[in-house]
C-alpha cells in the first residue's frame, strides 16, 4: 500500500511539473486545494492507463520498438498523456493536453521527473 501511495505521489510530482513548465498542458481549480486534489487524480487516472493500457500497446507495437530502438516510447508516453486528459475531459476534471507535439514533450518531462523522483522516494511495501 505504501509503494502505491508513494508511486501516485511521484506521478503527481510529475505532471505538476509538466503543467509547470507547459503552457499547453493546463491544470485549472479555483484553489490550490481543488488544484491539488485533482492533481492526485489525474496520477490516479495515469497509472491506471499505464499499467492497464500501455502493455497491450506495447505488445503491438513491439516490432516498431525494435525498429526505432526504442523512440517509439516517446510516441507511446505521448499517447499515454492524450488519453489520460481524454478520460479527465470525460470525467469533468480540469485537466487538459493540447496537441500531439505538447503531449510527446509532456510525456518525456513526466517520464525523467517521475523516474528522478522514484530514485528519490521509498519504496517499501
Amino acid at each position: 500500500m505504501k509503494n502505491f501511495v508513494v508511486k501516485t505521489i511521484a506521478n503527481a510530482g510529475a505532471v505538476a511539473v509538466a503543467v509547470w513548465l507547459l503552457d499547453k498542458i493546463t491544470l485549472t481549480g479555483t484553489s490550490t486545494a481543488k488544484k491539488a486534489g485533482t492533481l492526485i487524480v489525474v496520477a490516479l487516472i495515469f497509472g491506471l492507463v499505464n499499467s492497464l493500457v500501455k502493455p497491450i500497446v506495447k505488445v503491438l507495437t513491439f516490432p516498431l520498438f525494435i525498429l526505432t530502438l526504442g523512440l517509439i516510447t516517446l510516441v507511446v508516453n505521448a499517447l499515454m498523456l492524450l488519453l489520460t486528459s481524454w478520460v479527465c475531459g470525460k470525467l469533468s476534471l480540469s485537466f487538459h493536453v493540447e496537441g500531439f507535439w505538447t503531449a510527446v514533450l509532456g510525456g518525456l518531462i513526466v517520464s525523467v521527473v517521475s523516474w528522478a523522483l522514484h530514485m528519490i522516494l521509498p519504496d517499501e511495501d
